[in-house]
């Protein structure tokens, strides 16, 4: 029935000269302030221009190729960026022209929303218009926010995360729990209509109390990173950064920080949290452990495997979450009218 499997991804420069021309890729039409885009050049140059974004794929693949050798599945595994190369586009007319009829898209974003799944639908239908009649029918895999297989991954990331603090500050830690910041507004239309909205920030909530719950914290935080739209717009809130000051004026001597809304240590994890973050809980004389993210844990290939396996063979859903989940799709439909509707762009 399935011919391939495609990863689907953000996509991230991979020397200094991409830089630029990726972020106008990112960026095209959000009204985000040059000054804005030039700061996250730096970010980018600060690690010699290369994102690890499309490095921590290529090693999910082969964890992928590897899972299903295992399991005697024999799909070919495939890669393809909506903003860099390897372009989705490109990669959907190779899969044309390799004679793939259909496959499963699995998207790195576990989430709902506009830009953890939408946008997703949005690249596949784009991707097979640019290849014409004959691209291969492309069927996008469910959201996997509360699978048992990653929050398993990242509770154990947690565990060993507490274990870098200082024995003597470990029981007394706070677990805080950060995603993506959207604007408001796209988080308020994140889901099908019927569902109420607010989707993402509920799928987020919910995947850390099921992490919470997993590694024995019975309070934790869930705050927001990486905003880049222009001020006057609210996002999601508060900041990472905020956070720390208000958690140290509070008398928190240490943390320890999940990354939950992320499935790879991308430049956003290793800039945000191991260097803003991390400088901001030095400043305040605050012990600061950061945990992995399950990319690289040998789980995220076989929750891949099981969500593919769902498709392929009628395997039954594993989900440990009381929110709902969407996003199995078919070549860019929605999961429902105006879902997940996008954000207004200034001047519209």
């Amino acid at each position: 029935m399935y011919d391939a499997l495609l990863l689907l991804s953000f996509g991230g420069p991979e020397r200094p000269e991409d830089v630029m021309p990726f972020l106008e890729n990112v960026t095209r039409g959000r009204g985000v302030p040059p000054e804005r885009l030039a700061a996250v050049a730096q970010h980018y140059l600060h690690f010699g221009g290369v994102s690890p974004i499309n490095a921590c794929n290529r090693a999910v693949i082969a964890a992928v190729e590897a899972e299903f050798a295992a399991r005697a599945t024999t799909l070919p595994v495939y890669f393809g960026n909506r903003n860099w190369h390897p372009m989705v586009e490109d990669t959907v007319a190779r899969m044309r022209d390799d004679g793939v009829r259909s496959a499963l898209v699995f998207p790195t974003s576990a989430w709902g929303g506009y830009s953890g799944c939408r946008q997703y639908d949005e690249d596949i239908a784009r991707a097979r218009a640019a290849v014409g009649p004959a691209a291969p029918t492309l069927v996008k895999l469910r959201q996997y926010f509360d699978h048992p297989l990653l929050i398993d991954a990242f509770a154990d990331a947690i565990r060993a995360a507490r274990q870098h603090l200082p024995a003597e500050l470990r029981d007394a830690a706070r677990l805080v729990f950060t995603a993506h910041s959207i604007p408001v507004a796209a988080d308020a239309a994140a889901g099908p209509p019927s569902d109420g909205g607010r989707l993402y920030s509920r799928q987020v909530t919910d995947a850390a109390r099921l992490c919470a719950a997993a590694t024995g914290f019975d309070d934790f935080d869930v705050v927001w990173q990486s905003r880049s739209g222009p001020p006057q717009v609210p996002w999601l809130e508060p900041d990472i950064v905020d956070h720390l000051e208000a958690l140290s004026a509070k008398g928190i001597e240490a943390v320890v920080v999940c990354p939950v809304g992320f499935v790879s240590d991308h430049l956003e994890v290793v800039w945000d949290l191991d260097n803003e973050a991390a400088e901001k809980a030095a400043e305040l004389g605050m012990a600061f452990a950061r945990a992995a993210t399950p990319g690289t844990d040998p789980r995220f290939a076989a929750l891949i495997a099981e969500l593919v396996a769902e498709q392929t063979s009628g395997a039954p859903p594993r989900r440990l979450g009381s929110v709902p989940g969407y996003g199995c799709t078919r070549n860019g439909d929605l999961c429902a009218p105006g879902c997940c509707e996008p954000p207004r762009r200034p001047g519209r």
